[in-house]
């Protein structure tokens, strides 16, 4: 079997490969070791949290014990389906701030900067407002991923944008458009009541072309001759068999996987490679470090009305909504409830947003689990730039052995001080007049719990991922020895092998990664094919007091 480009991952930029590379004519193989994306637990929005925590569409990975929060071990779901994570996660779209791309650019990754993304981002959408509002001149109208607004049918929403503004912190129509700061409505990539996966959105129109296939296999090492990726080596049926690249080599295997293969197949940090037997081809320190995550809490209030999204859980409402979705693809189903949220500055000095909030009309716990309290609702917070840095490494030279993944959570002082902030400040915008009518009492933390260590000893028994690894193969400048990857996604060292996923990243965006690892699918296929979109002169909004003000 060969191929023009071998891409290795039907992940979130894995699928967007496929797609611009077949469509430029090239032929295209990709390799995906999990299974098909069929069925309403994946496709139903309002199942969110069935398929990130199912081993047949879970690779099932787990954090080593971490050291500053207690040593609990944190899952660390990846989608090993088609579509990859984008299968599993919460749907949130998120470009990110302009800050976080000219923050690559001026670390090395030229190229990279807001100006440069912008029209990438722009290509790859099709922006649905739903009539409520937006800034069109920013969004997409054409491309293959469909981002659209929940209805925020529920006064809930409303009260948390209203609260924000009674609290001072400017609104705003489109948190993906002009302005990022500030409270509003929360954007899905969802498109006519069903999850618009990469899958969706480019992985099925690529496998229509008769150059674009699609092969289940697991993928062992890339195979590297005389210093140029030649292909990769892969078990499937129980056999180990090589698939050829008669140009490229391409790793979007997730921000875990894509370091462990480059360690695999001999390039990383020599001595961690010499102490797993394997010959070294090139030796990256930086491949597997640099691991970068969101951590996230949930304050949870009692509601005093009986209008929460609690009502519905029960198994006679949860088969109706279920049956009203497949039937109709409306309804409750059809949302992944997250439709209201806020990105806002933790003091003044901090010059774009550096706090993200999702709001829920429910009380709900990631793994399903109602709180006991019955009607309530939550935010989910979190800083958005921990200065913390963790490390993939091998487990051993095995191929089927999970990677050691340590993000290394919470381990400076400046983490604590943001998310004792990022309490602080929550607590404040569920004590203003919008809530008055709503709130009975806080759930979780609980309102006893105010000093410092009270907080602290919260944040390390509660805080979890919001599962936004990244990091890994970090891009930047050619001759920066903790690069792995140059501006155009090539593995330095060796020829014919590039990275194009969340692992490229040098610092991790503001918001949810699903947007910008498609994102960076879409930009990569550019470098590939060797064009490149004009840059933008958009000018993106700071607030103009961010010197002196948090607000």
């Amino acid at each position: 079997m060969n191929a023009d480009y071998v891409i290795v991952g039907a992940g979130s930029a894995g699928c967007a490969l496929a797609y611009r590379l077949s469509e430029a004519g090239h032929q295209v193989q990709v390799i995906e070791h999990g299974g098909t994306d069929a069925g309403p637990l994946i496709q139903m929005p309002a199942a969110l949290s069935y398929p990130m925590n199912m081993s047949l569409y879970d690779w099932g990975y787990k954090s080593q014990p971490e050291p500053h929060l207690g040593g609990r071990e944190l899952v660390t779901p990846r989608g090993k389906v088609i579509g990859g994570s984008s299968s599993i996660n919460g749907m949130v779209y998120v470009r990110g701030h302009a800050g976080d791309y000219d923050h690559w650019a001026e670390s090395g990754a030229q190229g990279w900067s807001y100006a440069d993304v912008l029209p990438y981002f722009k290509r790859m959408e099709t922006w649905h407002a739903n009539g409520q509002g937006g800034d069109a001149d920013w969004r997409g109208t054409d491309g293959p991923l469909h981002i659209s607004r929940g209805p925020r049918n529920n006064p809930l929403h409303s009260a948390f944008v209203d609260a924000g503004r009674q609290a001072g912190y400017p609104v705003t129509d489109d948190y993906n458009g002009h302005q990022q700061e500030g409270f509003g409505p929360m954007e899905q990539t969802v498109y006519k009541g069903r999850r618009w996966s990469a899958a969706n959105a480019y992985l099925r129109p690529a496998l229509q072309r008769s150059n674009c296939s699609l092969t289940r296999a697991f993928v062992r090492r890339v195979v590297i001759e005389e210093g140029r990726a030649t292909g990769v080596e892969v078990e499937r049926g129980g056999k180990v068999e090589v698939i050829r690249a008669n140009r490229e080599v391409i790793l979007s295997a997730s921000s875990l996987n894509s370091p462990k293969i480059l360690m695999l197949s001999g390039i990383g940090p020599a001595q961690h490679l010499a102490d797993h037997g394997i010959d070294l081809v090139a030796d990256r320190p930086g491949v597997g470090q640099n691991l970068q995550d969101h951590l996230e809490l949930y304050l949870q209030m009692a509601c005093s009305q009986p209008i929460t999204l609690y009502k519905h859980w029960n198994l006679f409402s949860k088969a109706m909504i279920g049956a009203q979705w497949l039937i109709t693809k409306t309804g409750l189903g059809a949302s992944n409830q997250f439709e209201s949220a806020a990105f806002i500055r933790s003091r003044e000095g901090v010059d774009y947003p550096d706090i993200q909030y999702h709001f829920l009309p429910m009380a709900v716990r990631y793994d399903g689990q109602a709180a006991a309290e019955g009607h309530g609702f939550q935010a989910h917070v979190g800083p958005m730039r921990s200065p913390s840095r963790g490390a993939v490494t091998l487990a051993s030279g095995d191929p089927k052995d999970a990677p050691n993944i340590l993000f290394n959570y919470m381990s400076t002082e400046q983490d604590w001080v943001d998310f004792r902030k990022c309490i602080r400040l929550t607590r404040e915008i569920f004590g203003q007049e919008a809530f008055k009518p709503f709130v009975k009492h806080e759930i979780q933390p609980g309102i006893d719990m105010q000093s410092d260590d009270e907080l602290d000893g919260f944040i390390r028994e509660h805080a979890e991922s919001a599962f936004h690894p990244c990091g890994t193969c970090r891009m930047g400048a050619a001759d920066d020895m903790t690069s792995v990857v140059d501006p155009e996604c090539r593995v330095i060292g060796v020829d014919g092998l590039r990275v194009a996923d969340s692992s490229i990243f040098p610092r991790i965006t503001n918001g949810n990664l699903n947007g910008p690892s498609i994102m960076t699918g879409e930009k990569a296929a550019d470098h590939i094919l060797g064009r490149q979109l004009s840059a933008s002169n958009a000018e993106p909004w700071f607030h103009p007091e961010w010197q002196q003000s948090q607000r």
